[in-house]
């Protein structure tokens, strides 16, 4: 068992069949989520929740090198219990999923759907007042893999987009410019998708004064975390046409209580943190971990680590 490298998983371990299968020198033990665990627990690598999960510092005494959490999103997790453990996620894994849902929303946005839709003879055939993703402005507050993804696909629906990003750098994605400020971005914007990571840095970058560089109906996406958007903001802009419509995947808190605001009003479009989802979604985020696993089993440095200061 010298040579075996041991993996603990605070996911299914029925989800590692296919790690087991490629890579015999791995051996793959459950480890529970809350509780004790085994004083003789020996690990090596540890599978766990992007949130973290109760006994996770316990879990971390026992060897562990490296720890993958199983999301994209780590705005959760408990970083103070690392020690210098390095943390990886399955960065960029929905990429393809979220932006064609991206693309989806917005075209709904433009073509009034599900509004045209009919149930009963309508005044008038023929006739409607639509618009088109043509021309019209799109800004990406955030510039990785998911905003990367929706502008290759609005490119070409011959949208002019912008994006914007921590460190200024240039555009990987031909046609796209990089803003040098956010007011640069959102000022002529037409839809602002919001695809960030939560930060300390970034907690409700969409408030009052983001949402006043807005011209009047614009159409804001969250595809990334409820708490880069604050809620009580966003409502007040809502409420006098700042904001003309606002479609959230992602809300504050998660699940959404019975009763809340955002149900209700006429100009919000919720869906339950979903746009991530497809038939390959899980073997997408499995994929970066295996990725890692290979260049851990040959002593090469990880990718998509995540910044402990950063928090992403």
């Amino acid at each position: 068992m010298a040579n075996t490298l041991r993996i603990g998983s605070q996911m299914p371990v029925a989800m590692l069949d296919g790690v087991k299968a490629r890579f015999p020198s791995v051996e793959v033990v459950e480890v529970p989520g809350e509780g004790a665990v085994d004083g003789a627990l020996e690990l090596d690598v540890l599978l766990t929740l992007p949130w973290g999960t109760p006994n996770l510092a316990d879990v971390l005494t026992r060897g562990v090198r490296w720890v993958h959490a199983y999301g994209t999103g780590v705005n959760g997790f408990p970083f103070e219990v690392l020690d210098g453990v390095p943390l990886t996620c399955s960065r960029g894994a929905s990429a393809a999923a979220i932006s064609e849902w991206v693309m989806a929303v917005l075209l709904a946005a433009e073509k009034h759907l599900p509004q045209t839709w009919l149930d009963a003879p309508p005044e008038r055939w023929n006739v409607a007042e639509l618009g088109t993703l043509r021309g019209k402005r799109l800004a990406l507050i955030g510039f990785g893999g998911i905003a990367q993804a929706i502008a290759r696909r609005a490119l070409p629906f011959e949208m002019q987009i912008q994006g914007f990003r921590r460190t200024g750098a240039k555009s990987p994605v031909p046609g796209v410019e990089i803003a040098k400020s956010l007011e640069a971005l959102l000022g002529e914007a037409d839809h602002v998708v919001v695809a960030a990571p939560e930060t300390p840095a970034t907690r409700h970058l969409l408030c009052d004064e983001t949402f006043a560089m807005m011209k009047p109906g614009v159409h804001l996406v969250n595809v990334a975390r409820g708490g880069l958007v604050d809620q009580e903001a966003l409502r007040r802009a809502l409420d006098v046409g700042r904001v003309g419509l606002a479609t959230l995947d992602c809300v504050e808190p998660e699940p959404l209580p019975a009763g809340h605001w955002l149900y209700d009003h006429p100009k919000v479009r919720l869906t339950p943190h979903i746009s991530w989802a497809g038939p390959e979604s899980h073997e997408g985020l499995m994929e970066r971990f295996v990725e890692n696993l290979e260049r851990f089993l040959r002593g090469e440095a990880l990718e998509y680590r995540v910044d402990p200061d950063e928090r992403y």
